[in-house]
């Protein structure tokens, strides 16, 4: 059944979260990032939540829209295709936030319905700390999407950073508690073979949330509040226990920020993340 176009458009009540430092400090190591900012409270600043940490804050959101029977979306066929997120205030243990959601658009392709959902966060003054556009495909009953050929990778040069990433075994249920993405495609052998997948497989905003780490490790000088903007395109699942790598690019500037380009490729050299970009300040 195809998603319910009059759905477009609409918003969702706001969700508030009390923001711990337990809760982004499990986020960080369900990512493998130790980063000191995350830890250590008397780093100049204190202490700051992982930029991806938003995808906690802003999940129940995503949720309340995704599982509204009034949108008629079938999740055994939903697959996550895009993430783009706007890093506009640090998010900080003490934190009160309130997060909401906003069906953008819903349109109709050969291999299914794909709809983008507007997801913002602010504080308690009411300021936007994030702001997200999560794309997600409905296939279509003859799975067309997903015999489309793997993506190959983008010939640019030289890069100016590659760096490899092994993804633990236990990944995926640390993630899931984490996040509060539960989704048994990701924690459930049964379930993800039932979907028609090879087994358990990744979170994409997990491996979104390791390559933030490269973005932030090599080009940040590990400051992730110099992160301002991060957005991909998933192209392929990743398996637990896979090694991927990133390699990134320069892309120019504008104004204050410069700007990278990026893709992240498995084990055999299939692109898992293309059209990645980043936005970074100074």
């Amino acid at each position: 059944m195809p998603l319910n176009q009059a759905c477009a458009g609409k918003l969702y009540a706001p969700i508030a979260m009390a923001v711990t430092s337990a809760a982004t400090q499990k986020y960080a190591r369900a990512c493998n990032d130790d980063n000191p900012r995350y830890f250590d409270a008397t780093a100049p600043g204190g202490l700051v939540a992982p930029p991806m940490f938003a995808v906690v804050v802003t999940w129940l959101s995503a949720i309340s829209a995704f599982t509204d029977p009034d949108l008629r979306a079938d999740l055994m066929r939903l697959l996550h295709v895009a993430h783009d997120m706007e890093f506009l205030a640090p998010i900080r243990p003490g934190d009160a936030l309130t997060s909401t959601a906003r069906i953008a658009a819903i349109e109709t392709h050969p291999g299914g319905d794909t709809m983008a959902l507007e997801l913002e966060a602010r504080n308690a003054a009411g300021d936007p700390v994030n702001r997200t556009l999560f794309t997600v495909l409905i296939r279509g009953r003859r799975g067309a999407a997903a015999d489309a050929p793997p993506a190959a990778a983008i010939v640019r040069g030289e890069p100016l950073a590659t760096v490899a990433q092994t993804i633990d075994r236990d990944q995926t249920p640390r993630y899931a508690e984490a996040s509060g993405d539960r989704n048994p495609l990701h924690v459930d052998e049964n379930f993800a073979r039932m979907a028609g997948l090879p087994g358990i497989i990744v979170h994409g905003l997990c491996t979104m949330a390791f390559t933030s780490r490269v973005i932030i490790d090599r080009l940040c000088g590990g400051d992730p509040l110099r992160l301002k903007r991060l957005a991909v395109r998933f192209s392929r699942p990743v398996m637990p226990g896979d090694t991927i790598t990133t390699r990134v690019w320069p892309a120019g500037a504008r104004g204050d920020r410069r700007l990278f380009a990026y893709e992240t490729a498995n084990p055999g050299g299939l692109i898992v993340i293309r059209d990645g970009r980043a936005e970074i300040a100074g």
